[in-house]
């Protein structure tokens, strides 16, 4: 079985790598792998077309390729709330959570999450179009394998862009360097309040998988929920995790990460969490309606997010 993962170098996804790196689907008797399909739209695709067996990534993204939520069903959270960082360069001063700060900037962005990003700026007043904000991917980010948060930090070391929005791995990369500063956390409260839970994590899959292997949900269930247990305890298994599939340096900041985000690493999808996810896909118009919370989550695997 197959697991996609639209940044594999990141923190935010990193339960769902840390459950088939560390060996936890092997103990639900599953032989899984990771696959890294970019952009999460993509994986939404691969999973709909039936490429790939589960998905890991934002919640929000599944409507792009499962109308009205039809066909997919969110199965665990990965971590809880919005998970993007806005980094702008040091140089520019920028005071934590001044939006505004963002006019007239070149924001590298990947797609998928960028409609965060979008939707946070207007929730503060702010017109991408009519503020200057040159907001979108980065030069070089679609090619295979690339991790955008990464690459984003280098753009923004040589100059290429004035800021990115991506996970807290790219974020780390460029404030470690002196070249970037966070000027936006959502999770933190670093933004408007609506944009802390614009989405979330999490590992999705079909109706098909559901109802025709509901062993391999379940399974997919108890692994993740294995792993975030795992992570919380001891962070520092991050670490061989890391050496085997990041770059060298952001083998080594995934400890320090892991340890910070670990709080967050919890299994369960609350009805308010729902809502909101819903509320910020119609925003986008990935969404014709509100959808009743049995449709959006697999909760006859919902007992399992507290398994001990």
């Amino acid at each position: 079985m197959r697991i996609a993962v639209p940044d594999l170098v990141s923190n935010s996804y990193f339960p769902a790598v840390a459950a088939v790196e560390l060996g936890f689907f092997k103990s639900q008797g599953m032989d899984v792998e990771l696959e890294m399909v970019f952009p999460v739209g993509r994986a939404m695709q691969a999973l709909r077309d039936g490429d790939v067996d589960f998905v890991a990534g934002p919640a929000h993204a599944t409507p792009s390729a499962f109308t009205d939520w039809r066909g997919a069903r969110l199965l665990a959270a990965l971590s809880q709330h919005t998970f993007w960082v806005l980094v702008l360069r040091a140089d520019l001063g920028v005071q934590p959570g001044d939006v505004a700060a963002i006019k007239g900037l070149r924001i590298g962005a990947a797609p998928g999450p960028d409609a965060a990003l979008r939707r946070l700026l207007v929730e503060a007043g702010v017109d991408p179009e009519g503020d200057g904000v040159a907001l979108g991917p980065v030069p070089g980010s679609g090619e295979a394998g690339v991790s955008f948060g990464v690459h984003a930090a280098q753009a923004l070391r040589e100059g290429i862009i004035d800021g990115f929005w991506a996970n807290a791995m790219g974020a780390e990369v460029a404030i470690r360097s002196g070249v970037g500063a966070v000027a936006l956390d959502p999770r933190q409260g670093l933004g408007p309040p609506p944009a802390r839970d614009f989405t979330f994590a999490a590992l999705v899959a079909t109706e098909r998988l559901i109802e025709q292997t509901p062993a391999a949900a379940q399974g997919a269930v108890l692994a993740i929920v294995a792993a975030q247990r795992a992570l919380r305890a001891d962070p520092s298994l991050a670490v061989d995790v890391g050496r085997r599939l990041f770059p060298p340096d952001e083998a080594q900041l995934i400890e320090d990460l892991v340890r910070r985000d670990s709080p967050y690493y919890t299994a369960e999808i609350a009805p308010d969490s729902v809502a909101s996810l819903n509320d910020f896909c119609r925003s986008l118009g990935s969404l014709s309606a509100d959808v009743a919370y049995d449709q959006v989550v697999a909760v006859d695997f919902a007992h399992l997010w507290t398994q001990r």
